[in-house]
């Protein structure tokens, strides 16, 4: 399935984006697409059930309609870096051994396209599409990748804005070049998992104003999904609801060579994850 948000931020209603592409409201059926729903197995099957019969979900009327986040009161946002091979390689770092984790806070997510805010005194905002994994079943100090994947409620497109010189310039962690206003835009849809046969072959695309930058695959993940869930899991109970941003493939400004195109206001950013939907933002001053 293919959930989603829609309306003006804060007041979005659940939808549905049916096989045939028409948006169907969700309303009379569930409040809202969020971690209690995640984790409600028969809510999850009337959704189902509801989807695949036909005249049961309204259609709406999709033209103006915003799409917000597909995902409301998100828990905990827990980021890797470094995790694909070719990333590692454009910006010079060695392969990690272990997961480098880093939290990006709930408050920065906006929807798939909505205003990207470049903060003040930035000189080096930079972009990374990656795959989002979000969590439906509460996860602790789990066995193996294998029983990870268990836990995962389905997939979506993410953006992690990130500003290079707050994160890596201005001491302590990389967490004060993350938690900008509006660096983490989410969605379109939240795709269920049923939906992904395979995480690991997942294509990821980014431009900025038409001009591709980042043509990647989860292939090339050095920690693919599973065990990005079962590794978090032993430094952090993992919630219904909580979104695992999985790291970005090569092609960021910061990999590229001097005088690095940065992101500016005016900028157009586009984005996708194979299967799991587009994004489009445009860059204004804080």
């Amino acid at each position: 399935m293919k959930l989603l948000r829609v309306g003006t931020a804060g007041a979005e209603r659940p939808a549905l984006l049916d096989q045939d592409g028409i948006l169907r409201d969700l309303s009379g059926i569930v409040t809202d697409i969020d971690g209690e729903l995640l984790a409600d197995g028969s809510a999850l099957a009337r959704l189902r059930s509801a989807a695949g019969t036909p005249g049961v979900l309204p259609a709406l009327d999709a033209d103006g309609l915003r799409i917000g986040p597909p995902l409301a009161r998100i828990g905990k946002i827990v980021c890797v870096g470094l995790n694909y091979h070719d990333h590692a390689a454009e910006v010079g770092a060695q392969v990690p051994a272990e997961p480098v984790l880093f939290l990006k806070a709930p408050d920065t997510v906006v929807g798939p396209e909505d205003t990207v805010l470049v903060p003040r005194g930035s000189r080096k905002t930079d972009w990374e599409v990656e795959l989002a994994v979000v969590i439906g079943r509460t996860a602790r100090c789990l066995e193996s990748a294998e029983e990870a994947m268990g836990y995962v409620a389905g997939y979506a497109t993410a953006h992690d804005v990130s500003e290079r010189e707050f994160q890596s310039e201005r001491g302590g962690t990389w967490d004060k070049g993350k938690n900008c206003e509006t660096f983490s835009p989410l969605g379109p849809w939240l795709v269920t998992a049923d939906d992904v046969p395979d995480p690991q072959a997942l294509g990821l695309r980014l431009w900025v104003n038409g001009e591709l930058k980042q043509n990647g695959s989860t292939a090339d993940q050095i920690f693919p999904v599973g065990e990005v869930v079962r590794y978090i899991s032993h430094f952090m109970t993992l919630y219904p609801g909580d979104v695992i941003n999985t790291g970005t493939p090569a092609g960021v400004a910061l990999g590229q060579p001097e005088p690095r195109p940065f992101l500016r206001a005016g900028d157009v950013v586009e984005l996708e994850v194979e299967g799991l939907g587009r994004q489009r933002q445009q860059l204004k001053d804080a």
